[in-house]
């Protein structure tokens, strides 16, 4: 695949930081990193965002994630390796990444719920539009895929 546009020497620019200070919030709200890396896979996969998959994939695992999890990331439902909270989370980011077919129905909202503040379902469903927005920039554009390196392995 040829990339489009490297969208990368943009992000210095106004919309770029923009979008960084967005991503920069969500990190730092209280939700679990670990569960943010799940929602960031999840999300990637129906998107088909091979960069964001390659990037987030060695995130979480450099961070703890086990094989086994991500993995079975896209037949969630049908494993026993997921809390009663990431599966909310899942089925939240399914329901909202999938806005114009779901309209994210009453039925996963009051699931979700049961899991979630009203103040951390917020924080959710910014993480969930953050990382549709990354992989819609990333799909258009078509970045060169493979070389990330988590900063954990960069460091060392």
């Amino acid at each position: 695949m040829t990339t489009r546009i490297n969208a990368a020497s943009y992000i210095k620019t106004g919309l770029g930081q923009a979008m960084l200070a967005l991503q920069q919030q969500v990190e730092a709200s209280g939700l679990e990193h670990s569960l943010m890396e799940l929602v960031k896979i999840r999300t990637s996969q129906i998107n088909g965002c091979a960069y964001c998959l390659d990037m987030h994939t060695k995130d979480a695992r450099a961070a703890g994630e086990t094989e086994q999890r991500i993995y079975a990331l896209s037949a969630w439902r049908e494993t026993p390796f997921f809390t009663d909270r990431e599966r909310a989370a899942l089925e939240w980011t399914e329901a909202v990444t999938l806005v114009a077919e779901t309209r994210v129905p009453d039925d996963v909202y009051e699931q979700v719920r049961q899991q979630f503040s009203e103040e951390e379902l917020v924080e959710l469903t910014f993480a969930v539009i953050v990382i549709n927005s990354w992989n819609r920039l990333q799909v258009s554009f078509r970045p060169h895929v493979g070389d990330y390196q988590p900063k954990a392995v960069v460091a060392v």
